[in-house]
């Protein structure tokens, strides 16, 4: 009798890994037609743009603008909405359009995907989540057009108030202008719209469904209270930071009025954790702010969000928990709640397996590209952070150099841990041993 082949069985996180793989070779297929492109492009081009469409990132080796036809533009930002909002999203959404079932598998896929705690009201974030992002979405298209229909007209401007607002929602950073946004440095138009929708894509959808359904701080979970906290707090300091380093270089903030400066200091300023979009020339900054903006890039955005890093509350728990401890205390407490140390363990082990693959990255990066190490470090951190800003070092980078920013931008999105998961199944611990110190710092 024949036997049939076993079905490969595949946890949350392989399976999360796979759909994305074969997301990523369809927009590579589709971006490769010759309805898409002005131009034929390489496989290597196809593949990196998908790439950075589907991971939200906004680096690009070709310029979308020129290189792109509407279809082609339309086809990337079908991939930033689906990158942005999370596929396996948009297959419950088919699967509640059919009349499905959502099975605990689905669930446990909903969970994996939007970073989830538990399993209990994935299917009503989903469904949340799709009404609110496209109805933001709406609205800030009509406001975006207030200003590039009479610029564009009608069809052009439109479609372009429809791509940005896609583009920022989702903290893409893609921009269908040669030089991004810098030709709206001082428009207060522009800046509010697409800072104000990467800021709440990058948020959280967690931390927007608790605002909405609680309204006063007080009663908002410990996790929204410290994003709330925390976003506002840290894109304070790095305006003022910005505005006072970039204040007289003549390349930047310095040729610009004092109301442009603020404003081009403020949007710069708040762009490197989520979206990617800029508004003057990254590469003309001073290394200081340049160092300054890779830290905020690797700190990233929210859990649950559009955006990547290694998320501010994994930030905001590794550096508490160091003050805890110099402070000679055991346990971590915030605003009268105390955190379980294996929420410690797991911000220590992302922090750390994201370091090492970045530090890899780089390592390669500076034997196989013609940059400088500020270069090569702003554009992977950049990868990793999913944010898409550039030291004008994309477009000439080497094939090694596509396929590292390809594989960091990937990890930066579906999170290093969940694709160290789909590599290796984490063993239940079944033994205990004798413990013993060893002697540290």
């Amino acid at each position: 009798m024949k036997k049939w082949p076993k079905v490969i069985k595949l946890n949350p996180s392989q399976l999360l890994v796979s759909v994305f793989l074969i997301a990523i070779a369809i927009g590579t297929l589709l971006l490769k037609l010759p309805i898409s492109v002005n131009k034929p492009i390489g496989w290597s081009d196809a593949l990196f743009v998908t790439t950075s469409a589907m991971t939200v990132t906004g680096l690009s080796t070709v310029d979308p603008s020129s290189v792109f036809t509407v279809f082609g533009q339309t086809v990337i930002a079908l991939l930033i909405q689906i990158g942005g909002l999370g596929i396996m999203s948009f297959a419950v959404l088919i699967y509640m359009m059919l009349g499905r079932k959502i099975g605990m598998k689905e669930r446990l896929l909903m969970q994996q995907a939007l970073n989830q705690t538990s399993v209990g009201g994935v299917v009503r974030l989903v469904r949340r989540l799709f009404v609110f992002s496209f109805i933001i979405e709406f609205i800030a298209m009509i406001f975006l057009s207030f200003r590039w229909v009479p610029e564009f007209g009608w069809s052009k401007g439109l479609f372009y108030s429809f791509f940005h607002a896609v583009s920022a929602f989702n903290n893409a950073g893609f921009a269908l202008f040669p030089n991004n946004l810098m030709n709206y440095a001082g428009d207060p138009l522009i800046n509010i719209v697409i800072s104000l929708l990467f800021i709440i894509g990058g948020i959280g959808f967690t931390v927007l469904v608790d605002i909405w359904n609680k309204k006063r701080f007080k009663k908002f979970s410990l996790h929204t209270k410290l994003m709330v906290a925390g976003t506002i707090v840290i894109n304070l300091i790095a305006m003022f930071v910005l505005f006072f380093i970039e204040y007289s270089n003549p390349h930047t903030l310095g040729a610009l009025s004092f109301g442009d400066k603020l404003w081009a200091s403020y949007f710069q300023a708040v762009s490197p954790r989520t979206a990617g979009f800029n508004t003057i020339n990254i590469a003309d900054m001073k290394d200081s702010s340049l160092f300054f903006m890779v830290i905020l890039m690797f700190i990233g955005a929210g859990s649950a969000s559009t955006g990547g890093g290694i998320k501010l509350t994994t930030a905001l728990v590794i550096f508490l928990a160091t003050i805890t401890f110099v402070r000679g205390k055991t346990t971590l407490s915030i605003g009268r709640r105390s955190l379980n140390k294996s929420y410690i363990a797991k911000a220590l082990a992302i922090t750390v397996v994201s370091l090492l693959f970045i530090v890899l990255a780089i390592f390669i990066m500076n034997l196989t590209e013609k940059a400088s190490f500020l270069q090569v470090l702003f554009e992977v951190v950049s990868a990793f952070g999913t944010v898409g800003l550039s030291m004008n070092l994309t477009a000439s980078l080497s094939l090694t150099g596509k396929l590292v920013i390809i594989f960091i931008m990937f990890l930066g999105k579906l999170g290093p841990l969940t694709l160290m998961f789909s590599l290796a199944t984490p063993e239940k611990e079944l033994t205990r041993y004798p413990e013993e110190d060893i002697l540290t710092g």
